[in-house]
């Protein structure tokens, strides 16, 4: 089916933006912070058509977001869903990833956080990749609150530390287009710039990507967005996890300066993949029913870095340590 065109006689207010990132190998450039964000403000206000939208998003899937758009993109979201200036939050926590080899290990880190009074915005987005395990689904099986308005956020965070707010909630437009993934067979854009958002001005921001190449993107457009404390790693299946069995690279952002720092290794041999999740044996695990070498670590070692990047560790064993006597003495 070929839409009518209409615009014929006038290009559409759009157009450019397309024709900046598309007009060939040597004509084509990124676009800068502030043509990122009106023209990312335009899609978020409906202003564009379709077809246009899933061609700028496929345009800079094969490119690759430039740190200038990523925030851009973020800046206008930001602007456009208005989040309240008056819910403090210690930690901003992005899942949007969902999990296929491994149970949701971060969960039960975030869960102890709470639990020792850091206070902690999460938000994120399900069902947008099939056959993954998602945060939403996992959260009522540990009793912490999916909400849904900000109204339910202030609640929540009062009285558990905690609240969830799904992105479909959080900005329409952006969880419309997250839930494009099936329909494009790409991922787009939306779902690096989500992990960005901070909609609460969290002081503290906790970040994870799935290739590597993202880990320095997120860092430089943090900075851009003046993020003054903040962690990239890549997480196991891209969500914010340490993965025991292998080196973590933690590209960080302190008090606004640029910083990394290797961790090494926590096991010498890798751990088989989970053959199927069954929740029961992930909440024994929790309420120390069952040991699991593999998430304990995943969760000790997920809890370390947030005490970093929450400036209450200065160095990795101090981190570890404090850690594991978090992790030992929380209340199942």
């Amino acid at each position: 089916m070929v839409m009518k065109n209409i615009y014929r006689d006038a290009e559409h207010p759009f157009a450019p933006f397309v024709r900046i990132l598309g007009k060939g190998k040597t004509g084509s450039r990124s676009l800068t912070f502030a043509e990122a964000q009106d023209a990312f403000g335009m899609i978020l206000r409906g202003e564009v058509l379709d077809v246009q939208l899933g061609a700028f998003l496929m345009l800079l899937r094969v490119k690759e977001e430039s740190p200038e758009e990523l925030a851009g993109f973020v800046a206008a979201a930001r602007e456009h869903m208005q989040a309240p200036r008056d819910i403090a939050v210690d930690l901003d926590w992005s899942s949007y990833a969902g999990k296929r080899k491994h149970y949701p290990w971060f969960l039960l880190a975030v869960k102890v956080l709470a639990q020792k009074g850091v206070r902690v915005f999460m938000h994120g987005a399900s069902g947008h990749t099939l056959n993954r395990l998602y945060t939403e689904d996992m959260l009522p099986r540990l009793n912490l609150p999916v909400c849904r308005s900000w109204a339910e956020v202030r609640i929540a965070m009062a009285a558990q530390n905690f609240a969830y707010l799904p992105l479909q909630t959080l900005c329409p437009p952006l969880g419309d287009m997250i839930d494009l993934r099936n329909v494009m067979g790409l991922r787009s854009p939306v779902h690096t710039l989500s992990r960005l958002l901070n909609p609460l001005d969290a002081p503290h921001v906790m970040q994870a990507i799935f290739h590597p190449a993202y880990r320095r993107s997120h860092q430089q457009a943090a900075l851009l967005l003046g993020y003054r404390n903040s962690m990239v790693i890549k997480g196991e299946g891209g969500e914010i996890e340490r993965n025991p069995d292998g080196t973590c690279l933690a590209v960080q952002i302190v008090d606004g300066l640029p910083v990394e720092e290797e961790w090494p290794m926590l096991f010498e041999a890798r751990h088989t993949p989970e053959e199927a999740f069954v929740p029961e044996d992930f909440l024994a695990v929790w309420r120390g029913d069952k040991t699991h070498e593999y998430g304990e670590m995943a969760i000790i070692g997920t809890i370390a870095l947030t005490l970093v990047t929450l400036k209450r560790a200065t160095t990795q064993d101090e981190a570890l340590a404090e850690a594991r006597r978090l992790w030992q003495g929380r209340r199942p």
